[in-house]
């Protein structure tokens, strides 16, 4: 989930609230995955040899990385029944390899995500959600595309967060947004992904995954299903967990070793 240390969460969305939700639901664990995303970029990230020069209407802000773990620190205390682990979600880590490194080798953390929330244009990058209402479907088959590139060109990220992230703003409601329509995309993200390993986030603020999707996942290979409320209030935190757990232990996947493991198939 993300706290008061993303540029895009309230104040009011503090670790401390967070976890005691947690405990209240039963949760085992934790992890504050704050969003890691650049305005300024590396001279050797990929973004500067693609020649992208900014973001559009970015309100894009960096980690306050000293208070960020201050405030770890003291939930890990006051929590002690909790596993809470550090994070990051790296947005596009592709374009951004250098800056992603040179973060990480001075704040390394426990989970990192990878996710793709914006696509080039005319030399800027612009939030999918921009680019839906000039040709919705357009753009949703080059963000899954731009998605295997993703996973082929980064290896930094354990988790791949919300594979179909433009669905939250499709264009006269996500309810319109037909999934199957693009079922030979998402297989392709799917066979990148099981190659590598990695684990599918099933992300619980997105419209829900089908059984399908999951399935198409386990399919390709997929050997590790996470979950994630990307909560961005505390009230949130393991939103539709119950759901979750039936859509994807009917896509073929279980429990892993001990409460903190991914399901694995």
């Amino acid at each position: 989930m993300h706290t008061h240390w993303s540029w895009d969460t309230a104040d009011s969305s503090t670790m401390r609230r967070a976890c005691e939700k947690a405990v209240q639901l039963g949760l085992p664990a934790i992890a504050f995955t704050e969003h890691l995303d650049f305005t300024v970029w590396d001279p050797d990230d990929r973004a500067t040899d693609e020649g992208l020069v900014d973001r559009h209407s970015s309100r894009h802000a960096d980690i306050d990385v000293e208070g960020y773990f201050a405030e770890l620190a003291e939930v890990r205390d006051r929590f002690p029944e909790l596993r809470i682990w550090s994070g990051v979600e790296t947005g596009e880590p592709h374009l951004f390899e250098a800056s992603v490194a040179a973060y990480l080798r001075n704040a390394p953390v426990d989970r990192v995500l990878g996710s793709l929330h914006s696509l080039a244009k005319d030399g800027r990058l612009y939030g999918v959600g921009h680019l839906l209402w000039e040709d919705a479907d357009g753009t949703m088959r080059r963000y899954l595309g731009e998605l295997v590139d993703m996973i082929e060109s980064s290896d930094v990220f354990q988790v791949l967060a919300h594979v179909d992230f433009p669905r939250r703003y499709w264009p006269g409601g996500s309810h319109r947004y037909v999934e199957k329509t693009y079922e030979e995309e998402y297989r392709a993200v799917f066979r990148a992904l099981a190659s590598t390993g990695r684990a599918l986030e099933v992300n619980t603020s997105s419209p829900l995954a089908s059984v399908d999707q999951v399935r198409w996942f386990h399919e390709e290979g997929g050997e590790a299903v996470s979950f994630g409320s990307d909560a961005h209030q505390p009230a949130a935190v393991g939103q539709h967990f119950d759901v979750a757990v039936d859509i994807v232990e009917s896509a073929g996947f279980r429990p892993g070793r001990d409460p903190f493991d991914f399901w694995r198939r």
